[in-house]
């Protein structure tokens, strides 16, 4: 029993950083020590459900566990109601909101990301409206200069993408390139840059709503 108690309070230590990184998305929750604890189930339950053969780092697998259990104690504490249709979008636009910030480099509007969904604005609207105490999506940063926790989903769809696809998608929204220019790089007309662009974020999109 000591010896499984030691192996739980390691593993916090070591991923501590990683609860502390999902609480900031909390600012305005006054019990940062609940939040903590919250946390801390959320990583334990993690690890007691994360298959080490998988391809999927365990920080990525238990991120999700973590918030989620963040996310069911402000619920619970500010007695938010919140349908499960409006939940799911909500996490829809979470995920479309870390992909949209990096290809167009600043924070979407909530038209854009309703066109990304193709849905109604006043869904989006109704859905931030909804979890407004759970996440301020203006505060939603993405630092390019270290592994934020938000982009780790993103990243590991990237990887997935043949060399091929990787190339193009970089060319066209890490250097800016129009898919004429693009085009000429890679030796093939407009037409097949714009069809591979195309094919390439909806294979994203896929992932990152699902």
């Amino acid at each position: 029993m000591c010896d499984k108690n030691d192996k739980l309070e390691q593993l916090i230590l070591e991923y501590e950083k990683l609860i502390y990184g999902v609480m900031r998305y909390f600012k305005t929750y006054p019990n940062k020590e609940d939040l903590f604890q919250v946390g801390c189930i959320g990583l334990i339950n993690a690890y007691n459900n994360y298959d080490s053969s998988s391809n999927t780092k365990f920080s990525t697998y238990a991120y999700s566990y973590i918030l989620g259990e963040m996310k069911k104690l402000v619920r619970e504490d500010k007695g938010i109601k919140i349908s499960r249709n409006i939940s799911k979008l909500y996490s829809q636009i979470e995920k479309v909101s870390i992909y949209l910030t990096q290809k167009l480099m600043r924070m979407p509007t909530t038209l854009e990301i309703a066109s990304f969904l193709q849905i109604d604005e006043y869904l989006v609207v109704e859905a931030l409206n909804s979890t407004n105490t759970l996440l301020d999506i203006d505060d939603m940063q993405i630092d390019n200069t270290k592994q934020d926790y938000d982009t780790l989903l993103l990243k590991e769809e990237l990887n997935k993408l043949s060399s091929e696809e990787l190339d193009l998608i970089n060319k066209r929204y890490m250097e800016d390139m129009t898919q004429t220019e693009v085009a000429s790089t890679l030796g093939m007309s407009q037409v097949q840059v714009s069809r591979k662009e195309h094919k390439v974020l909806e294979k994203l999109k896929q992932q990152l709503v699902a």
